[in-house]
C-alpha cells in the first residue's frame, strides 16, 4: 500500500499549512484522481489536502490548546493533515480513523513524514462512542447518507448536560469551565472544518461557528474555498 502511494504522489507542503508536508497527488495533474480510483476502486480522498481538513489543521496549530495534553480522534481522517496537526500541537495521543487501507497507508507514511506520532485506526467505527477527549472531523458532511451516521457519532461524543456551562471561548474548545488561557477545563471538544458547497449536509443548527478560512482548493469549484470551523454545541 505505501509503495503505491509513494508512486502517485509527492511530498509537499500543504497549500495552507507549509508546516506540515503530506504525500499529495500534483495539484496540476488533476487526472490522477481517475487514475487512482480504477486502480484502487475507491476515491483517492487520502490524495488530496480537502479544504476542510486544511482550515482544521490550522484552526488547531493556531490554538494548540484544544488538543494539548489531550487525546484526539481524527474522523474520516484520508491523508492524515488533521491528525498530525493534532499530534505537532501537543496532543498526548492522537488516532486518525478511515476505512480505506490506501489512506491507512498514506497517513502512517504522512505521519512518519512530520515526526509525529499517530495511530492509524483502520475500520468503520460509527456505530461506537469516541473516548477521545478532542474529536476532529475534517470534511465528511459532503454526502447525506455519510452525514447521518457522522452525526450521531459526534452527538455521543459530546459532553453531558451537566458539564457544559453558558460560557465558552472563541476558538471552540467546547469545555464546561475555562482555565486562565481559555482552555476548558473538562469536557469534550467536536469540531468539523466544513467548506461552503451546494451539496453541504451539515445539521447547522447543532453546531456554532467559531472560524472562517479562506482555504486554496484543488478539485473543487473554485481555486480558494471559503471554509468554516464547526463547534458541536
Amino acid at each position: 500500500m505505501e509503495q503505491l502511494v509513494r508512486a502517485h504522489t509527492r511530498l509537499a507542503a500543504v497549500p495552507y499549512v507549509p508546516e506540515i508536508r503530506l504525500h499529495l497527488a500534483p495539484a496540476e495533474e488533476q487526472d490522477t484522481v481517475f487514475g487512482l480510483w480504477e486502480r484502487t476502486g475507491d476515491l483517492p480522498y487520502w490524495a488530496y489536502a480537502w479544504a476542510g481538513g486544511q482550515a482544521l489543521a490550522r484552526h488547531v496549530l493556531d490554538h494548540p490548546e484544544l488538543v494539548r495534553g489531550r487525546t484526539v480522534l481524527d474522523l474520516a481522517s484520508g491523508s492524515g493533515l488533521v491528525a498530525v496537526a493534532a499530534a505537532v500541537a501537543g496532543a498526548a495521543a492522537v488516532v486518525a480513523n478511515d476505512i480505506d487501507p490506501h489512506a491507512a497507508a498514506a497517513i502512517a507514511l504522512n505521519a512518519r513524514a512530520n515526526g509525529a506520532a499517530v495511530t492509524v485506526r483502520r475500520g468503520d467505527i460509527l456505530a461506537t462512542t469516541p473516548r477521545e477527549d478532542v474529536v476532529l472531523v475534517g470534511d465528511a458532511f459532503y454526502d447525506a447518507a455519510l452525514a447521518e451516521r457522522v452525526t450521531p457519532f459526534l452527538l455521543r461524543a459530546r459532553p453531558a448536560p451537566d458539564d457544559q456551562a453558558p460560557d465558552r471561548d472563541t476558538a471552540g474548545t467546547g469545555a464546561a469551565r475555562e482555565t486562565p488561557d481559555g482552555r476548558e477545563a473538562a469536557g469534550r471538544t467536536v469540531l468539523v472544518g466544513a467548506p461552503e458547497r451546494a451539496c453541504s449536509y451539515l445539521p447547522r443548527r447543532l453546531f456554532r461557528p467559531v472560524g472562517v478560512h479562506l482555504v486554496p482548493a484543488v478539485l473543487e469549484d473554485v481555486p480558494y474555498k471559503r471554509t468554516t470551523i464547526w463547534h458541536l454545541m
